[in-house]
């Protein structure tokens, strides 16, 4: 668990250190380092910050750019209530507006990128049928790369409708990366004047909720995972 914790530490505070392995900083785009500075200016906006996270989330989204470090730095900016509502509108709003990209304007690209992916394969053979339910099952199970399963649904059967409602399984998930974004935020504060008159409680309390987070999340996980694989087995049996 504090492992988890420090490597997002590492990854929202210092992702100059945590990618010096396999990106050189003044050769080549950094992602990290450029939605790490995006938060920080998030951050200094007040309460205008919310909107402008969610038109970032969006744009990141579509863009392909690493949701994770947006998901992190919503619990050290909002927190966990407020964080996970912000990431899950934005979330929600960026797969639309990528689903509706795949469908509309780059459908052949998007048709060509998983054309010899057999998981998106037998994904699309399901959801003529079950839309909704296959939709909800991939977002419960995050076994799927996030941004491409966005604009792969595009090119199959499944209605708007049924994706957009399908967006309601990122919550788990979405609440516990804002959890451990949180809890990351909390631990850097250790040592400085911010921090908590009664840390030990406070800790204690942080702790056994994200126990109880990630516990849930896993159960759900792997829940959805295994409904998945049957739901897929019985279309192709079908």
């Amino acid at each position: 668990m504090l492992a988890i914790i420090t490597v997002a530490i590492a990854i929202l505070f210092y992702p100059e250190s945590a990618l010096a392995q396999t990106t050189s900083p003044s050769t080549s785009f950094n992602p990290q380092i450029l939605l790490r500075d995006a938060l920080q200016w998030i951050e200094s906006l007040g309460t205008v910050g919310a909107i402008a996270f969610i038109a970032l989330y969006i744009i990141a989204t579509v863009a392909f750019l690493p949701g994770s470090i947006l998901t992190l730095g919503a619990g050290v900016v909002f927190g966990v209530v407020w964080g996970s509502l912000y990431v899950f509108v934005g979330a929600t709003l960026g797969a639309t507006s990528a689903f509706l990209v795949g469908r509309y304007l780059a459908r052949s690209w998007v048709a060509n990128k998983i054309a010899n992916n057999q998981n998106f394969a037998a994904i699309d053979r399901a959801v003529g049928r079950e839309g909704l339910k296959i939709v909800l099952l991939t977002r419960l199970s995050p076994i799927f790369p996030f941004n491409l399963l966005n604009y792969a649904f595009g090119v199959t059967g499944v209605s708007l409708k049924d994706y957009f409602i399908g967006s309601v399984g990122m919550i788990p998930g979405t609440i516990m990366y804002v959890y451990i974004g949180s809890l990351a935020g909390n631990l850097a504060l250790i040592g400085t004047d911010s921090q908590p008159n009664n840390p030990t409680i406070q800790w204690a309390i942080r702790i056994i909720g994200f126990i109880a987070t990630v516990a849930v999340t896993v159960y759900v996980t792997r829940i959805a995972r295994n409904a998945l694989a049957e739901e897929v087995k019985i279309k192709d049996e079908v």
